[in-house]
């Protein structure tokens, strides 16, 4: 798994370097496989490499999840959008407290991170099993108690 792993950083490493250099020469692509490569091998060398900075077991679940959540962010931020320019700006802010079903920390900082994307909502603290939310309006508030977000959370982590 190791090797995986490893095997795995180098190329989201080298993605990334091509989606941010643009260059489809050989020489330079080289150069950026050997950088990517560098990298990886001075962060094992210095065991600075370990399994949540870049976690595999949420890979298969997350592919499903993350366009369910772009969706949802678009769908809020229209949401949020219209309350702005409202002449009489019917917010309602309210805190709540939501029950998390995930088992790893890496589970829970996804679905706090996800609450914190969304607009008009944001994440405010993590105590045991439950997160302190935000919400500007008390929609917001019942649409994230309805507890949608923390099951598909959840699944990703069951598909691990």
């Amino acid at each position: 798994m190791l090797r995986f792993h490893s095997i795995s950083v180098v190329f989201s490493l080298f993605a990334f370097w091509l989606l941010l250099s643009g260059y489809f020469t050989p020489f330079l692509m080289t150069l950026g496989l050997l950088s990517s490569v560098a990298v990886v091998w001075f962060a094992r060398r210095m065991d600075v490499v370990d399994q949540e900075g870049h976690p595999l077991h949420l890979g298969r679940g997350v592919m499903g999840y993350w366009p369910w959540l772009i969706v949802e962010i678009v769908k809020s931020a229209w949401t949020v959008s219209k309350l702005i320019v409202h002449p009489h700006l019917p917010i309602s802010p309210t805190m709540l407290r939501v029950k998390m079903s995930q088992q790893s920390p890496v589970g829970q900082v996804v679905y706090a991170n996800s609450i914190t994307l969304t607009p008009g909502t944001i994440s405010v603290a993590i105590e045991e099993d439950e997160i302190l939310v935000h919400a500007l309006t008390r929609a917001g508030a019942d649409d994230l108690a309805g507890g949608d977000m923390d099951r598909r959370v959840t699944a990703c982590e069951a598909r691990s």
